[in-house]
């Protein structure tokens, strides 16, 4: 979990954290998901990637988004003093916004063991499978001769998935979990790369959990378009 902070004098004019953040992006995706189910507000300021804002940029020089800015302000003698939290790690979003607030027990908070279990699989998933999920959308984008060979690449770490959904309705148990909403952008992903085969037999359940969640007002949700911020530096809020 990678947090930075910085300390800068001088009155914020909203509290609310702020939240970079690019529409189709599946780190991106994954944080505004667990914003919503953890009943938080945030600014939000779309961005592209072709071109970032410079405050960004100051704040996270990793020049990618999800980027969450959360501002505590502490009086002083002086003045009061703005001390910035930088979290621009997808997943550290997700837990500090659950860490607030989970009201539908995502974290599984009565297992001690539910939590390692998910963050290893949200690594596998992170380490492993989008390399190879990248390598199948490209064969597919230039219509490469090893298309086939890509998809297979995908299939141990979504096989295991689709094994976890023939025991119960979620990755973790019979409600939801952060699990399924890590992973629930890259699997659309997966899913979109070749329909067709998608949709034959061979991943039954993987579909039945994917469209349950597409189809949801939670995701619709989550994919509301907002004006680009270096446009019209407008004030956006997303969230409750």
């Amino acid at each position: 979990m990678s947090l930075t902070t910085s300390e800068v004098s001088g009155k914020s004019p909203s509290t609310l954290p702020l939240l970079y953040s690019l529409q189709n992006c599946p780190y991106a995706m994954r944080a505004r998901l667990a914003i919503l189910l953890a009943k938080q507000t945030v600014q939000i300021r779309a961005v592209t990637m072709k071109e970032k804002p410079t405050e960004m940029l100051l704040l996270s020089p990793k020049a990618t988004v999800p980027v969450l800015v959360i501002e505590n302000t502490e009086a002083t003698a002086d003045d009061d003093v703005q001390q910035l939290t930088i979290v621009d790690e997808s997943l550290d979003i997700m837990l500090w916004a659950l860490n607030q607030n989970d009201p539908d027990n995502l974290l599984y908070s009565d297992d001690p063991k539910a939590l390692p279990e998910m963050l290893k699989i949200i690594q596998e998933n992170d380490d492993e499978f989008k390399p190879s999920l990248e390598k199948y959308k490209r064969a597919k984008r230039f219509h490469g001769d090893d298309l086939e060979e890509c998809r297979v690449e995908c299939e141990p770490f979504v096989q295991a998935l689709e094994q976890r959904l023939a025991k119960h309705e979620f990755f973790m148990g019979a409600t939801p979990s952060l699990l399924d909403y890590a992973l629930l952008p890259f699997i659309r992903q997966f899913s979109r790369v070749n329909k067709p085969v998608f949709t034959s037999g061979n991943y039954t359940h993987l579909q039945h959990w994917l469209a349950n969640h597409l189809q949801g007002r939670l995701f619709q949700r989550s994919m509301v378009p907002y004006p680009l911020w270096l446009d019209e530096r407008e004030v956006c809020l997303f969230g409750e």
